[in-house]
């Protein structure tokens, strides 16, 4: 996940911001990159409709620089799953079972460096709850009401029109015996991972974040200098 393809194709000159699914995977093949969680959420649903599951988006605070689309997937018996590429849930999460809360025990593989808990919250929403191995505790709640296609859409136009000023680049690596979380914001960059929280160094250097990426994720390096030269 991330926003350096929202900066370098903003600056396109495109009337619309907000690439279709075949422009995403042209981008793909060409560049090696993705997109933000409005991106991901619209391919993922994409993915959903041509192997015939029943997917919608959900999300908060559109029209704002806050905002955020995820989206829920049912199964053959009508049970959701959780499934926020933009916040990295690389694994669909199941909610509940025939409606009844799936779990409010610590539950381990879903997200990197943390046990989670997954609640409700009244009608229609859910909270997680982030046990970090220092003992801190974090959250996010999510409402699950399906949003309509056409108000999907003007609330990602609106985020691709809007960039944000500090570059974000978030991805999953192998670390020892698990999957940590490495983000790289504002010109630096940590890892996230079940000993703790690394640091990483902080620098300006253009070249050495597209290196960085690069070697993160396979992004090409052209891409990546245009790209993070848009925030300088």
């Amino acid at each position: 996940m991330e926003t350096l393809t929202k900066a370098w194709y903003f600056h396109k000159g495109t009337a619309r911001k907000q690439r279709d699914v075949s422009l995403m995977k042209e981008h793909r093949m060409q560049y090696g990159n993705t997109g933000n969680c409005f991106d991901l959420a619209l391919w993922l649903l994409d993915e959903f409709k041509n192997d015939g599951i029943t997917a919608f988006p959900i999300g908060s605070k559109f029209h704002s620089d806050e905002a955020h689309v995820a989206v829920v997937a049912l199964d053959e018996k009508g049970n959701r799953y959780l499934c926020d590429l933009g916040d990295q849930w690389l694994q669909p999460i199941l909610l509940e079972t025939n409606g009844e809360d799936y779990s409010n025990e610590k539950i381990k593989g879903f997200f990197p460096a943390a046990e989670i808990q997954v609640q409700s919250r009244g009608q229609n929403h859910i909270e997680i709850l982030y046990h970090r191995p220092n003992g801190k505790v974090s959250n996010q709640l999510f409402d699950l009401t399906p949003i309509e296609m056409n108000v999907f859409l003007q609330g990602a136009e609106y985020s691709q029109n809007h960039v944000y000023p500090k570059p974000l680049f978030e991805c999953r690596v192998p670390y020892n015996n698990e999957t940590a979380h490495w983000e790289f914001f504002h010109w630096e960059s940590f890892l996230s991972t079940s000993e703790g929280l690394h640091k990483d160094g902080q620098t300006d250097s253009i070249k050495h974040w597209v290196n960085m990426i690069h070697d993160k994720s396979g992004y090409q390096k052209d891409f990546l200098y245009d790209a993070l030269s848009r925030y300088r």
